[in-house]
């Protein structure tokens, strides 16, 4: 099943992709928000409340907005891939791998949803793109097992945690680069935990302008996702509705001779196999 958050006549609800439309199911299940569904005990009968029901607007007249609009928290890993990892050093980048999984937050407001424009901030012309795959935990937890993680996750969706790359380069903390308002995106929905088998191979692609710029798969992962859930459930206690963005793959703009940068009039997206596809144009901000 997908599962999105969007806006309807200014009002934001959320509810389930069937075909080329969305039932909404914030009325029928009395659940304000998608992250609220998720917690409750009816999100284990969700199939049963689409069934047979027809789409009631079309998913090209809605608002997206990021799957989990305000998540308590947004932990991203940090070079978790290895061909990414070798790329940054041969631009440059001087940091050894870490026995244990790096990580930084975002704050809600550096999320923009599919279809809405990432800013490119106007202190920078260093805007680089990273596809990664996004996972939104279900039922939370601290210290949760790498056993039991998978047990954990509510869904999948696509996120580009775009960078503004001079920023997160100021200090060896990275997180100045990564929360500029509207800089990652997130979306279009989350296709839940029973589409994809634990620990499947999963394609990630991503596209500037028509052109592939990333192209890998899951199987890349320094850190797994099960590695990545017990480690942030050991220093946070993991809450319903939290996003663990779990890394990029090689072909960021800023391992290329020369570098390559997004700006505005450019459309970048993301694709995740079994997940979907994440489009957003470029704008500079005013």
């Amino acid at each position: 099943m997908k599962l999105l958050s969007y806006k309807r006549d200014g009002r934001e609800t959320w509810g389930a992709v069937v075909g080329d439309g969305v039932v909404e199911l914030a009325g029928p299940t009395g659940c304000a928000t998608l992250a609220e569904f998720i917690g409750s005990p009816g999100y284990i009968d969700r199939d049963a409340l689409v069934a047979g029901k027809a789409a009631e607007v079309a998913l090209s007249e809605i608002e997206f907005l990021p799957v989990i609009p305000r998540p308590e928290k947004i932990v991203c890993a940090v070079r978790n891939y290895m061909d990414h990892h070798q790329e940054a050093l041969a631009a440059g980048l001087q940091r050894e791998l870490s026995d244990f999984p790096p990580v930084f937050l975002r704050v809600w407001r550096s999320q923009t949803a599919h279809g809405a424009p990432i800013v490119r901030p106007r202190v920078s012309e260093t805007l680089d793109w990273e596809g990664e795959l996004a996972v939104i935990i279900g039922e939370g937890g601290r210290n949760i097992a790498e056993a039991d993680a998978y047990k954990h996750v509510a869904g999948y969706a696509c996120y580009n945690d775009a960078s503004v790359r001079e920023w997160q380069f100021h200090a060896k903390q990275i997180a100045s680069g990564k929360n500029f308002e509207s800089t990652g995106g997130f979306g279009p929905w989350m296709v839940t935990a029973d589409e994809i088998e634990p620990g499947r191979k999963l394609k990630l692609e991503t596209r500037l302008n028509g052109e592939v710029m990333q192209s890998g798969d899951t199987s890349l992962m320094i850190f797994s996702i099960p590695k990545l859930i017990a480690y942030a459930s050991t220093i946070f206690t993991l809450a319903t509705g939290d996003v663990i963005v779990t890394g990029t793959p090689a072909g960021v703009g800023f391992g290329r001779k020369p570098p390559m940068y997004m700006k505005g009039g450019d459309v970048v997206e993301v694709e995740i196999e079994a997940v979907g596809t994440l489009r957003n144009p470029i704008v500079d901000q005013a």
